[in-house]
Order: structure tokens, then sequence, then C-alpha cells
């Protein structure tokens, strides 16, 4: 497409509109239209609405500018907003490159469900259904758990010769996610056969899969490979990595060894190392390591919301509620931001302590300056509540939840609610679902759940502790990529 065509009338806003790539903004004005656009879900309102005035005022902006923000949007996981990114330079029939595309799919996919990512696919000319659109409906169905149709799809990309290592990545992923790690060798395998060069994630998934299987032997001799084949590629992420799979299988010593040679290789520049270290760190219970690299990262980079985030999540682990409280002060006579994540974590700390008018404080503040989501918040209040035998008051809470479509209970407000019929005398499983259907709640797929739970309570145990530590590494894997 011509970019001649994007706007019939305006010679000045065509010229605006189709500005060269390479031309860049004024720092404080690029700074201020992100902002504009990242802050969207305080202020309300549109990106369409921003760009367009952005442009009627005046200014110019490129397609590689939009670019970066859709990377830094999409980082913040803020998918919503990139999208429309996208569908603004779409509506300006502005050329998309071929990886454009499959930017614009996994978008879908994100903010509308595979569904529609099946659907714009199917819709897109011949050109645009290359090896990167292929990639990513994989990648989408990968992350869904929809086997089958991985597994399809990705005979497809055989076939036209579109499969690659990251096509293999994402099987080895899902196989791992289905709890299927031993098949993840023979993958690896099938990548060596085809001479498929294995990348760093490659060979992370590869000792993952056999840290899974209990297998450090194999961990350490694919680490070995990967120093043999690929050194070059060995950077923080790989040390990371281990240190996951040691303090998991409770190898503090060899853990810590990893950690100190992560260390080393984490310049002063990245703060996302640190934060794995914090976290990690708190996985061997070493508390002054925990606060030995926090004081170290206040010297070498600026501390931002998610770096007091992370090392509240630390202390967390630690049951360091003292410390918790203290971070939080900290934070909040150091920022002038406003991050509910943080305030969910002090309440859960002064509830612990049974400071509940302090957590109530907090909460009612929160309200003010937030539009939420607060299902951290009400959860922490409804185990304080059950905790105290209390039931009207964490009623309330649940009131203010259930009427929330993106909300589910998590396995610790479950085993409240448990335990609390439990020490009533009452049939915990049919309480629970009689309470959900009451406020016309779907509790099919909890009906499952609770029940296996009361089973095996060692296996439920078990879940929700593998379920909170996954649930915190993958909290620190999208805050590292958000810079």
């Amino acid at each position: 497409m011509n970019c001649k065509r994007l706007i019939s009338g305006g010679s000045w806003l065509l010229r605006r509109l189709c500005t060269a790539a390479t031309e860049a903004l004024p720092p404080k004005k690029k700074e201020s239209l992100y902002r504009k656009i990242s802050s969207l879900n305080m202020t309300g309102g549109s990106v369409s609405q921003i760009l367009n005035q952005y442009v009627m005022e005046g200014n110019v902006i490129s397609k590689r500018e939009l670019e970066r923000y859709v990377v830094e949007l999409r980082k913040y996981r803020k998918f919503q907003h990139a999208l429309e990114i996208m569908e603004w330079l779409e509506r300006r029939k502005i050329n998309f490159a071929l990886n454009d595309y499959a930017v614009y799919l996994d978008l879908v996919s994100k903010t509308k469900g595979v569904a529609a990512a099946e659907n714009y696919f199917s819709g897109l000319p011949p050109r645009a259904k290359n090896k990167f659109t292929y990639g990513a409906l994989l990648n989408c169905y990968c992350k869904e758990l929809m086997t089958d149709k991985a597994l399809a799809h990705f005979r497809k990309m055989d076939e036209l010769h579109y499969v690659t290592n990251l096509a293999f990545n994402n099987l080895m992923t899902l196989y791992i996610r289905l709890g299927q790690p031993e098949k993840v060798p023979q993958l690896v395998e099938d990548m060596k056969q085809r001479k498929i060069p294995l990348n760093d994630f490659t060979y992370h998934i590869w000792m993952n899969s056999l840290g899974n299987l209990n297998d450090l032997d194999g961990v350490e001799r694919v680490y070995d490979e990967m120093k043999r084949e690929n050194n070059d590629k060995i950077d923080w992420h790989t040390y990371c990595n281990l240190t996951s799979i040691y303090v998991k299988a409770k190898q503090f010593e060899k853990a810590e060894s990893m950690l100190k040679m992560l260390e080393e290789k984490a310049k002063p520049s990245m703060r996302d190392a640190y934060h794995f270290m914090l976290y990690l760190y708190a996985g061997t219970s070493n508390l002054q390591e925990v606060h030995r690299v926090w004081n170290s990262l206040k010297t070498v980079s600026p501390v931002t919301s998610t770096s007091y985030l992370t090392m509240m999540r630390a202390l967390r682990k630690l049951n360091d509620t003292e410390g918790i409280i203290k971070c939080f002060k900290d934070w909040e006579s150091n920022t002038v931001g406003y991050d509910i994540r943080l305030v969910s974590i002090a309440v859960s700390a002064y509830l612990s302590q049974n400071l509940y008018e302090e957590a109530e404080s907090l909460f009612k503040e929160a309200t003010c300056k937030s539009k939420g989501p607060f299902f951290k918040i009400h959860e922490s209040f409804m185990i304080y509540f059950l905790e105290k035998r209390q039931l009207d008051n964490a009623m309330s809470h649940l009131e203010a939840l259930v009427s929330e479509s993106k909300w589910h209970p998590t396995p610790e407000l479950v085993g409240a609610f448990l335990k609390y019929y439990e020490e009533t005398d009452l049939d915990g499983v049919e309480e629970l679902c009689r309470i959900f259907k009451s406020y016309n709640y779907d509790d099919s797929w909890l009906t499952t759940y609770i029940t296996a739970s009361k089973v095996s309570p060692e296996a439920h145990q078990m879940l929700k502790e593998d379920s909170q530590a996954n649930h915190e590494l993958q909290n620190l894997q999208a805050d590292m990529h958000s810079g």
C-alpha cells in the first residue's frame, strides 16, 4: 500500500502521518505521548483519541515510534492499548511489515481470544500467511493448552517448511505446562536431527524439563553442553534458570553458587537481574542476602514500583511482616505513582499481624486512588475473617467479588472456606457450592477442584504451593520484560 492514500484531504496532516521511520521525536514529546497512552487505565479514553489529538495539534509521529510503544505496552501486559495502536495504523492503511501481522494476531488472541485470532489468520492475504503468523498462531494454541490444535498446526508448518527453533520451544513449553516434561528431550533430539540450532531458551526449557523429572545430573549435563556449544549465549538468565531449578530441588548451596555467578553477569543497569536475585535468595531462606541485594540495587539502579514490589514479595516469602510494612512505607514516601499490587501485599501483612484498622484504612485509601482490581485485597480480608470465624464479614467481601467476571477464587481462599466449614461440622464442599450458586456464580470448575482437594489434602497442598511458586515466577518474568 502507498502511504499517499492514508487520508483523502489535508496534505499537512498527510505529511505528519507519513514521517520517515527513522525520524525521532524530541525526548519530552515522546515521553509525554507514551505516558498518556500507558495511563489510559487510570484516565479513561482510547488510544485513537490520543493519537488523533496529538496529530491535530501539529505533532509528528512515525510508524517506528508507535512500534516501540507497542513493544513497551506488551511488556507491561497492556495488550488492549497495544492492539489499538495497531488498529490505528491499519485504519490509515500504513504498510505492515511481515512480522507486524504476527504481532497483531498475538494481540487479538490476548484481548479477544483464540477464536478471534483464528478468524484474523484466516482473513489474512497470502503474503501475510508466513512463518511469523503461523508461528504466532502456534504460540496461541500452546499458551491455551490446545494440544490437538497445536500439534496439527505444527505439522502444517512442517509441510510448509516454517518450523524453527521457536516452534519447537513452544511445543516444549506446552508439554511442561501439561505436566509432561519427559516429552521435551525427544523434541530436542528431533531438533538436532533436523540440524535446527538450539538457542538459549531451548537449553533453558530442556534444563527445566529435567529439573521437573528430578534429574539434576541431566540438568548439569545440559549446562555443560551449553557451555561447549553456545557459551556466548550464557548470561544471567541462564544462571537464573539454574538457580530456580536448584531452589525447587532444595539444593540451596548449589542455588547460591549459581546466584553468585548471576551477580557477576549482571551489570548495574540490569535492574531485572537484581529483581530475580531478590526473589531467588528468598527461595533459599537467606534474608541477609535479600537485604544485601536490595541495598546494592538501590545504589546501582533507580528503584521503581516494580523493584519495591519484588522486594515485598521476597519478604513475604520469608514471612518478614515487619520488613514488608517498612518497605511499603518507604515506597509510599518515595514514589509519585500508585501500584495496587503493593497495597495488596501490605494489607495482607497488616492482617497477618491482626492490625485490622491499619489494613482497612489502607484499603479505603486505595479505593480513592485506584480503580483496582481489588481481587487480592478482598480475598485477604475474607481469609482473615474466616480465620476469626466472622462469616458475615467474609461474605460482604465475597459479594463485592462475585460480580467481577474476571475473578476466580484462589486455592488459598477455597482452603480457608473449607477449613471454616469443617470446624463448624458442615460439608465444606457442599456448602461452598451452595454459596456460589446463590450468587449465580458458575462453579462448574470449582466443584471438581474442591472435591479433589478434599479427597487428597496432601496433593492439594502440593498443588497450592507449586501454583503459588509458579505464579510468583511468572510475575517476575513479566516484570523482567517490562524493563
